[in-house]
């Protein structure tokens, strides 16, 4: 009898209310990041060089926005957070040259990597800056509504 092949991938990243932060465009900006994630984990080889540069160009955009509002609305512990977007950029910079010169499974890890990032990061540093934007903007925290969700 043959052992069943082994499914150590991870399942691929994808948007659920589970990650709505109660701040419209920074939740956009997560579910485009999700979609690109998503798509980049399910790719074949050859379209992954052109799947991590839109996740490259989305991340600059997605980054810059961010640290837009943290300077913009002096929010306190914006340095470490800024230092987290300025890491993962760097990565998939890197990664870029690399995929370039053929290396399909670093950028593979790298995703993988992203996907599994992206849960504690949103959880953490984005929902504390938009838990700031909205008590600035509107004296309080937002108001978030999840559907579909079931409790463990």
């Amino acid at each position: 009898m043959t052992p069943p092949e082994s499914t150590d991938a991870p399942e691929a990243l994808a948007w659920s209310d589970a990650f709505l932060l109660g701040f419209d465009p920074m939740d956009h900006l997560h579910e485009e990041f999700v979609d690109i994630a998503g798509r980049l984990q399910a790719a074949e080889d050859a379209a992954l060089p052109v799947l991590l540069d839109e996740m490259a160009r989305h991340l600059e955009q997605h980054f810059q926005m961010e640290d837009k509002w943290m300077e913009e609305t002096d929010f306190p512990p914006r340095g470490c957070h800024m230092d987290e977007h300025a890491a993962v950029l760097k990565s998939v910079h890197e990664v870029q040259a690399e995929l370039a010169a053929g290396n399909v499974e670093l950028c593979r890890d790298l995703v993988d990597h992203l996907a599994t990032w992206f849960p504690g990061h949103a959880d953490h540093l984005d929902s504390a800056l938009a838990h700031w934007m909205s008590k600035r903007r509107f004296g309080g925290k937002p108001v978030v509504l999840r559907r579909g969700l079931t409790l463990r």
